[in-house]
C-alpha cells in the first residue's frame, strides 16, 4: 500500500474518531460548554489535531451533523444514496414509501445534534450560518424528490417543483418529528403512516 493511501486511511481515522468524540460531548453538555480541548481529550488527539481534521466548533458540529445522518458504515453520502432509492420507486406510492422511511430513518439518528445546533444558533453567528445553510440545502435537495413526484404523477394540481420541495421540507422537518415523537409521545410507526399521509397529500 502506498505511504500515501496509508496517510490517508489514517487521517480518516482520525477524523471519525473526533467527530465521534464531539457527537457524544455536544449532545451531553450542549455546544457552550463543549470545547475544543474537551473534544481533544475525549478524542486523545491534541487540540491542533482538530482543527486540522475537522475544523472548528461550527465545522465539528456540521460533519457530527453529516455523521448521523448518513449512519454508521455508510459507504456513500445521503445525497447518493437517497438518489438511488428515488430511482427505484416505480411509482408515486412508492416515491411516498421512500420519503417517509426516510425521514422515520433519519431523525432518530439527528435529533439530538439538530438541538444543539438550534441552540448554537442563538449564541453563535457562525452556528446560526449552519443551521441556515443547512435548512437551505435540504429544501433544494428536497427538489429533486418533488421533480420526481412529478415524473410518477404527483404535483398534478399546477404545484411547482419549488413549492413541491417546501411542502417535503415542512412535512418532514426535524422540528416536527422532535414535536410530534419526542414531545407529544407518538410512536415511531403513528408517525410514520402520519408522513406517509401528508405527503401523499400535499404531492398528489
Amino acid at each position: 500500500m502506498a505511504k500515501t493511501t496509508r496517510r490517508a486511511i489514517q487521517a480518516a481515522g482520525t477524523r471519525d474518531v473526533i467527530v465521534d468524540a464531539a457527537a457524544r460531548l455536544f449532545t451531553a453538555d450542549g455546544y457552550v460548554r463543549t470545547t475544543i480541548d474537551g473534544i481533544a481529550a475525549e478524542s486523545g488527539v491534541a487540540v491542533q489535531t482538530v482543527y486540522n481534521s475537522v475544523g472548528n466548533k461550527a465545522a465539528l458540529l456540521s460533519a457530527v451533523l453529516d455523521s448521523a445522518a448518513s449512519g454508521p458504515g455508510a459507504q456513500a453520502g445521503v445525497l447518493e444514496f437517497m438518489r438511488e432509492r428515488t430511482r427505484r420507486a416505480a411509482d408515486f406510492q412508492s416515491l411516498i414509501g421512500v420519503l417517509a422511511d426516510w425521514f422515520v430513518e433519519v431523525h432518530p439518528r439527528t435529533a439530538g445534534i439538530v438541538a444543539v445546533i438550534s441552540q448554537a444558533a442563538a449564541v453563535d453567528s457562525t452556528a446560526a450560518r449552519l443551521e441556515r445553510d443547512r435548512g437551505l440545502q435540504r429544501l433544494r435537495r428536497y427538489e429533486e424528490a418533488a421533480a420526481a413526484a412529478r415524473a410518477r404523477g404527483g404535483l398534478s394540481t399546477g404545484m411547482s417543483d419549488a413549492e413541491g420541495a417546501a411542502a417535503i421540507c415542512s412535512v418532514g422537518h426535524p422540528q416536527v418529528y422532535r414535536t410530534l415523537v419526542q414531545d407529544a409521545g407518538w410512536s415511531v410507526p403513528a408517525y410514520r403512516e402520519w408522513l406517509a399521509k401528508a405527503l401523499a397529500a400535499a404531492l398528489a
